[in-house]
């Protein structure tokens, strides 16, 4: 990991625009094993009946894959939640955007996924001066080094407070 010179975090654990070094790398720490209860809520809540998801007959029967295929944008939303908790956790202001988003090979339930974040960019608001714009580069990858998810994501963060 890269950031600027001996950083003090925002006490929930998040850097600031300040400390963001455009070409720093993050592996974080944090790992998570997916499972079927993820994809059914996660497909529920968000009211998406695609078989490929939820319906494990269908799948064994239908597809290519012989099981369900854990739901693409829960994957999306795990992989910038395990970056958050190293990289922006209580700096945040919004995300602004997420693109180039690809998913190359599927993630099944039992897959534990780890995440790695670069930044590739990083600019003053032009609207905000107690804000900035980070440009992240985020990947997910399953156990056996596959890579699975991955996205381009502009952060509105937090500048210093004034001391």
């Amino acid at each position: 990991m890269s950031v600027a010179q001996n950083p003090v975090p925002h006490w929930r654990g998040g850097f600031y625009f300040e400390d963001f070094v455009a070409g720093a790398h993050y592996r974080h720490r944090l790992t998570r094993t997916v499972t079927q209860m993820d994809n059914m809520l996660f497909s529920n809540m968000t009211m998406n009946p695609q078989p490929l998801h939820v319906d494990a007959h269908f799948c064994a029967t239908e597809t290519e894959w012989g099981q369900p295929l854990m739901n693409s944008l829960f994957t999306l939303g795990l992989m910038i939640g395990v970056a958050v908790n190293d990289t922006t956790n209580g700096t945040t202001i919004a995300n602004l955007g997420m693109t180039e988003v690809r998913f190359p090979n599927p993630l099944f339930e039992g897959d534990t996924v780890s995440c790695t974040s670069d930044v590739i960019g990083k600019r003053k608001s032009k609207s905000r001066p107690d804000a900035g714009i980070v440009e992240f580069w985020h990947k997910a990858y399953k156990q056996d080094g596959k890579l699975v998810a991955e996205c381009k994501r502009q952060t509105f963060i937090r500048k210093r407070p004034a001391a």
